[in-house]
């Protein structure tokens, strides 16, 4: 008798016991979030890219249609990624690092990377941008270090030195693009997770004093991106050429008053904002849809960092947690800084609206860190029976 139970028992978790994934309340919530900003954001680019879409394309949803198939693969890149133990990312931090390096570096040869707007950011005929990819190799990389150092972070040679130098290579070739807000993006995804991971405040400053002339004197060899700083300091001195995108954006947003035009009435979409469907498309949010539009996109990517933070504090491993923090640092403070330039609180970049904005790169990439955000947030179990293919059934 007790052998036929004991070979049930076997054949039971031979067949029915599986392992699972169960998803945590953050990382339900971070889904439904996701949803909701992919959705508005469909019909935001719709409502942006139209015009442009049929006098440049003669069809006004060309850019549409394109975004939704960057739709489409970021939901296999989330499903992927959710089901995916995120601390193996640990083992794969160095190749991950060389391949977007490899990547970087061939985007600046002429005969590989079309040459687009004035910069070279782009591999296969413009679908693949490496540099948008760089922000996962920083995070991983950064987080798998400092894990892996310990108490010697807080020495500068052994511990700060390293960190500088790759991420500085990483810089070095964004800034060639050229594409100066990611190099700073890097450098701040940098300096977060080495303060969160217990690096020295005294490295911080002395690096800092050391930087600032050289930042200086490169900023002059990079006379637009001065000049962006000089229209945001004094709007009134700066050329009409710089100024311009700010000047309509801030016309769009207060012509949106409380509650907006109404969604496709807004005006600047009629080539009077450049890049209405990219760069600066929270000033079509603020035409049509109003400060409650604005507010209300302001408060999503705030939940999402609240939620993304939250899965950062329950991580079950350390570089877990650097992890969950660089990810959700990225895409909130990419969101805001979109934002602020809008509406004219910092200078204009060309930082993109994660979800909304056109670009299939930003898109799949986002949806990829929602997907490693949300296996964070889950937990790893073993069920048996038809339950186990169930990720959203609750425990009995």
């Amino acid at each position: 008798m007790a052998s036929r139970d004991a070979a049930r028992g076997a054949a039971i978790s031979a067949v029915d016991v599986r392992e699972r994934w169960r998803m945590g309340p953050e990382a339900r919530g971070l889904i439904l979030v996701s949803a909701v900003l992919t959705a508005f954001g469909l019909a935001v680019l719709y409502s942006a890219s139209a015009i442009v879409s049929l006098n440049e394309h003669g069809s006004s949803t060309y850019f549409l249609v394109r975004q939704v198939g960057g739709v489409a693969a970021g939901i296999v890149a989330f499903a992927v990624a959710a089901k995916f133990d995120a601390q193996r990312l640990r083992e794969w931090a160095w190749p991950i690092l060389w391949l977007t390096i490899a990547a970087m570096v061939a985007v600046l040869v002429p005969s590989v990377a079309p040459e687009i707007h004035g910069s070279r950011r782009f591999l296969f005929g413009g679908s693949l941008q490496p540099s948008e990819f760089g922000k996962l190799a920083v995070v991983v990389w950064v987080a798998m270090l400092i894990d892996k150092k310990g108490e010697s972070l807080r020495r500068f040679t052994k511990g700060l030195v390293p960190f500088l130098v790759i991420v500085g290579v990483l810089d070095v070739l964004a800034a060639l693009e050229p594409d100066l807000s990611v190099a700073m993006l890097y450098t701040l995804l940098m300096a977060l997770l080495l303060f969160a991971g217990g690096a020295r405040m005294s490295h911080f400053l002395a690096l800092g004093a050391m930087a600032l002339p050289l930042a200086l004197t490169r900023l002059e060899r990079w006379r637009y991106a001065l000049s962006r700083l000089v229209a945001f300091v004094h709007p009134g001195s700066a050329p009409d050429a710089v100024n311009f995108q700010l000047r309509q954006s801030l016309i769009a947003v207060g012509s949106g008053r409380l509650v907006g035009r109404g969604f496709g009435e807004g005006m600047q979409q009629f080539f009077f904002v450049p890049f209405p469907y990219s760069d600066f498309i929270a000033s079509n949010i603020g035409e049509e849809w109003g400060f409650l539009g604005i507010a209300g996109i302001t408060i999503a990517f705030a939940l999402y960092g609240l939620l993304g933070f939250r899965i950062a504090r329950r991580a079950r491993t350390p570089f877990l947690q650097l992890v969950a923090v660089g990810l959700t640092f990225t895409t909130v403070l990419t969101a805001f800084l979109h934002i602020g330039v809008v509406i004219g609180l910092l200078p204009t970049t060309g930082l993109t609206l994660p979800f909304v904005s056109y670009g299939r790169s930003n898109l799949v990439l986002t949806m990829l860190f929602t997907g490693i955000l949300v296996n964070i947030g889950s937990t790893r179990e073993r069920v048996i029976g038809s339950g186990a293919t169930d990720p959203l059934a609750m425990p009995a």
